[in-house]
């Protein structure tokens, strides 16, 4: 039975008699009771901690995907520990059961077993990592938040221009910071140490390649803006092929290709190399859906539409893009 917390994070079964065997298999001392699901718990309540931590440092928009790693963390883990136990009450240690007609041959078996359960263990641990790194990169282009981040990127970009330009007019005017309400008072003293550096060149509080940066910042930030409210309204298509069909899954922002059968190994990897991945949770090879996706679809023979037509030309006409980074910094 899955339990819930008071944060609402799930703790997941953890197979106590299981744990009990375990231990009787390898040492003779007594299980203490519950000692493993109160091991289990720790280590959860300790990914909720960071997640915590992480969610103090993120946008808001981000604490879905979150609570999303904890819970698979949870679960992952929970399988990983409920594993172990089985494979380590599977044959007794040598100092339990004696080397008298030891089992070597299931003992090798056995240790095998252990030891891909410590990598899948060490891949579990792995998603604290994930967590830790969850809304600290760069604004991905299949974020359906995209383009509400970063007009909120540009808005700060905006005003640090407006600061900036106020700041230098007014000391030109008065060659003193002291008075100006662009700053507070902290940030005018801080500005006041950083002009008396002698890394600070010119005679104004922010140089003009801070401000020309800052401008083509803004240029680019609103560049991207535009191209993604682009791909917004593109309204892509999709078309059946022999043996499926390619789904253009707007509300997803992917690409889908559904197959009757499974695909050959070849047809596989022809799909990964034009970077289709596996998604099984819908049951497709999916990729991100733009024009670049449309056109690597267009050099795959076998999902070519029915019509014999290049994917590309299936699109509503709209104005290209050529191909680009996608993901803004």
């Amino acid at each position: 039975m899955v339990e819930k917390q008071e944060n609402s994070v799930l703790y997941y079964p953890i197979r106590e008699d299981a744990a009990r065997r375990t231990k009787e298999m390898n040492s003779f001392s007594d299980y203490k009771e519950g000692s493993a699901t109160a091991e289990y718990r720790r280590c959860v309540d300790q990914a909720v901690e960071i997640a915590k931590q992480q969610k103090e440092k993120v946008d808001p928009i981000y604490h879905g995907k979150i609570d999303a790693l904890v819970d698979n963390y949870a679960r992952k883990l929970a399988d990983n520990m409920n594993r172990g136990f089985e494979i380590d009450a599977r044959v007794p240690s040598v100092m339990v059961a004696g080397p008298s007609n030891f089992p070597t041959g299931k003992k090798e078996k056995q240790n095998a077993a252990r030891a891909q359960n410590m990598e899948e263990w060490r891949q579990v641990q792995g998603i604290l990592d994930k967590i830790k790194g969850t809304g600290m990169g760069g604004i991905s282009a299949d974020n359906p938040h995209a383009v509400e981040q970063l007009e909120k990127q540009l808005e700060g970009l905006e005003k640090s221009q407006q600061v900036m330009k106020e700041v230098n007019a007014y000391y030109r005017k008065y060659q003193t910071l002291d008075g100006c309400t662009a700053l507070s008072t902290v940030e005018i003293e801080k500005l006041k140490v950083s002009m008396e550096q002698p890394w600070h060149l010119g005679n104004k509080p922010f140089q003009s390649f801070a401000l020309s940066n800052n401008s083509a910042e803004i240029r680019r930030i609103k560049a991207r803006i535009a191209e993604l409210k682009q791909y917004a309204e593109v309204g892509f298509r999709g078309w059946e092929f022999a043996g499926g069909k390619a789904v253009a899954n707007q509300e997803m922002n992917r690409l889908q290709l559904f197959f009757e059968e499974k695909p050959s190994a070849e047809e596989r990897s022809i799909l990964r190399k034009s970077g289709f991945k596996w998604a099984p949770s819908v049951g497709a090879w999916q990729r991100q859906l733009n024009h670049q996706a449309i056109s690597a679809a267009g050099r795959i023979e076998f999902i070519r539409p029915l019509s014999g037509e290049h994917p590309r030309d299936l699109q509503p006409k709209a104005k290209q893009s050529p191909g680009r980074n996608e993901t803004v910094r």
